[in-house]
């Protein structure tokens, strides 16, 4: 049974109290950028186990009446239809999804950018798309003379050549579906305007990792490594801070990287040193909620196996370079992790050597692991998550939960009419197969409710599962590796 780490009550309510603060420090407005996933921040969840990733829209929820939104996305995003993995969606899709999102807990959306544009058409056309549906689009450019002509960068012929964007609350929450959107870019050229119109305004950033008052080498903070090692993020002690206060605070190296420039244009802009280290700039107060550090540790320690395990089967799948497992594999050396402390690793693979069919590991709530083997029938996710169901609810493993009445037609359609090579029952399939004799079994239906249990559980599979039963897991809320290994020799999957 896992245990849980952290308050989410005690987060709101610490984190809405210094975002005010911060509002009331510059006068009353602050332009507040926000990294990491505003919603479905599945990443903490996992990483600060009780964490719950929709806490953030609880927390602007508390703050709806003061505050406002802008996504940005960055044009080459689009272009390329850069995909969220957790998802399997592009970025763009990810924004109207949120803005749905928020839209429905009465949360103000009031404009979305496109940042770093240069004519690409496939940025065009979202933005037409949005603006069909009555969304207010603006057009950003790259800033001319970034990062080091501060004069030009400061001025009409630099952030000022970017519109302005209409904004009428006190806080103003910039964000956007992944990192690399222009999110600073364009919280400092709103300064820039603001200042110009003789309004007082402010700068602040929320990132939930690294938590800066966490030890640099704490799980949770290696975890933030681990799921940047492809961009080669680097956790580091707060330089600037530590020479300004005598303090030890942990950043990371992009953040640091880029102080020394931000803090320059701020100044040119205000006409005063607002903050003295990139700590200074941060309101994020996670740390302050963490209740249980050995629960929180633990939860960490497994994500990084689990971004291991995507990393090498990135690799073996050509999305993904072997330098990102490399950096992995360094950081759970520093920890003393080994893939084997996944405990769903093992039964899969033990049961996998005696049946010689791939096969897929659950661990239930209560910590028993049930496995599941491909067969002509069912595949191995299939298998493992009727099995899984039969456990919870308390039945016996020879039951057959699926009626013969709810397979023949899916298997009819697969085969026949939609010339499948493939007859067995994917995860999808079996799912609805399940649901279809629910309404003619007792002991379906209670199989069906006990699906709502494996919210949270691990799973491990010996061999890559197709992208379809990926997102059904995941819709499932399971937490799923793989060994970076192959169902088939054949070169096409479908």
């Amino acid at each position: 049974m896992k245990k849980e780490g952290f308050n989410n009550d005690l987060y709101v309510q610490r984190q809405s109290s210094r975002i005010l603060e911060r509002i009331e420090k510059f006068g009353g407005k602050l332009y507040l950028e926000f990294g990491g996933k505003l919603f479905d921040d599945l990443h903490a969840s996992r990483v600060l186990y009780g964490f719950d990733p929709n806490v953030k829209i609880k927390l602007l929820s508390t703050l709806k009446d003061k505050a406002e939104i802008i996504f940005c996305i960055n044009a080459n995003d689009i272009q390329r239809n850069k995909i969220r993995a957790d998802f399997g969606i592009t970025y763009g899709e990810e924004v109207m999804r949120v803005i749905d999102a928020l839209r429905s807990y009465g949360i103000y959306v009031s404009s979305i950018v496109i940042t770093q544009f240069t004519e690409q058409s496939q940025a065009l056309a979202f933005k037409h798309k949005l603006e069909n549906r009555g969304e207010k689009v603006y057009i950003h450019h790259l800033t001319p003379g970034y990062p080091n002509d501060v004069d030009l960068i400061v001025s009409d012929e630099g952030y000022g050549k970017n519109p302005y964007i209409e904004t009428t609350r006190p806080l103003v929450v910039v964000t956007a579906p992944g990192p690399n959107s222009g999110k600073l870019a364009t919280c400092l050229g709103q300064l820039y305007h603001e200042y110009k119109r003789g309004v007082k305004a402010g700068y602040a950033k929320f990132e939930t990792f690294p938590i800066w008052n966490l030890p640099l080498k704490h799980p949770v903070n290696v975890a933030y490594e681990a799921a940047t090692a492809d961009i080669q993020d680097v956790n580091m002690i707060d330089y600037f801070h530590l020479q300004a206060y005598g303090e030890q605070t942990v950043n990371y190296n992009r953040d640091l990287a880029v102080f020394p420039v931000v803090k320059t244009i701020i100044k040119k802009i205000t006409g005063e040193e607002l903050y003295k280290s990139p700590t200074d700039m941060g309101v994020n107060m996670a740390g302050f909620a963490i209740y249980d550090d050995e629960a929180v540790r633990e939860s960490a320690n497994q994500e990084i196996i689990r971004r291991y395990y995507k990393a090498l089967c990135d690799v073996r799948e050509g999305k993904e370079r072997q330098e990102t497992v490399d950096r992995l594999e360094m950081l759970m050396s520093e920890l003393g992790l080994k893939p084997s402390q996944r405990v769903v690793v093992a039964p899969a693979i033990e049961r996998y050597k005696s049946v010689e069919v791939p096969v897929v590991a659950i661990e239930t709530p209560d910590g028993h692991i049930v496995t599941g083997r491909q067969s002509e029938l069912l595949t191995a996710a299939s298998s493992a998550l009727l099995n899984a169901v039969k456990h919870m609810a308390g039945m016996p493993d020879d039951l057959k939960l699926i009626a013969q009445s709810a397979i023949d037609p899916v298997i009819d359609l697969k085969t026949n009419i939609l010339k499948s090579k493939k007859s067995s029952l994917n995860a999808e399939e079996t799912l609805l197969a399940l649901s279809v004799s629910a309404s003619l079994s007792d002991a379906s239906a209670r199989a069906k409710e006990c699906l709502k249990l494996l919210r949270g559980c691990e799973a491990h599979s010996t061999h890559i599962i197709a992208n379809g039963e990926q997102k059904v897991l995941r819709n499932l809320g399971m937490n799923l590796t793989c060994e970076p290994e192959y169902v088939s020799f054949e070169l096409y999957s479908e």
